[in-house]
């Protein structure tokens, strides 16, 4: 993918895990996906851009639930980027990060797939980012309307091909 890549892990923190009558689709096979892309990052030398939802109770500062998750621990020098809304680039310092760092193509994995991944990963299209969307390293939990496999397809067939290629985990080389 070149130098000009960037892996982008949108809200995998600690809240997400911590619902006790609720689970994240595949939450064990797409944690496992998401580090083995932070590895396979890291050897290559590809920058790792952290999103961390910042706001709500869940999601205070400096509140246990708000950490990133302690599975995927940034590293000294790489990007976290708080952010108080599902997008991103609104409010943030992601678009100015990823200029200092000349990025122009975005990995992109996560969570809630209809939420904070949808909505930034449209943002990034329409900014000019070519992106792809990891099929198998976000996840959500059901909503009531659909449950949580639902969405993720939904979500991969929604934006794959329109605003982000897809790729599964096992394709993804930096």
């Amino acid at each position: 993918m070149g130098n000009s890549t960037a892996l982008l892990i949108i809200d995998v923190q600690e809240a997400m895990f911590s619902y006790p009558d609720q689970k994240l689709y595949d939450e064990e096979g797409v944690m496992e996906r998401i580090i083995s892309l932070q590895n396979k990052a890291r050897v290559a030398g590809t920058p790792i851009v952290y999103i961390q939802h910042t706001e709500d109770e869940e999601y205070t500062k400096g509140t246990p639930t708000w950490q990133i998750s302690h599975r995927i621990t940034p590293q000294e020098g790489e990007v976290i980027v708080e952010k108080p809304t599902w997008d991103a680039f609104h409010r943030t310092e992601l678009q100015e990060e990823l200029q200092k760092l000349g990025i122009t193509n975005l990995v992109i994995c996560g969570m809630q797939s209809e939420f904070c991944l949808d909505t930034t990963i449209r943002r990034a299209y329409s900014m000019g980012y070519k992106s792809v969307l990891v099929q198998d390293a976000h996840s959500t939990f059901d909503n009531g309307v659909l449950n949580s496999s639902e969405i993720v397809k939904h979500h991969n067939a929604v934006i794959g091909g329109r605003f982000a290629q897809l790729r599964a985990e096992s394709e993804v080389q930096f």
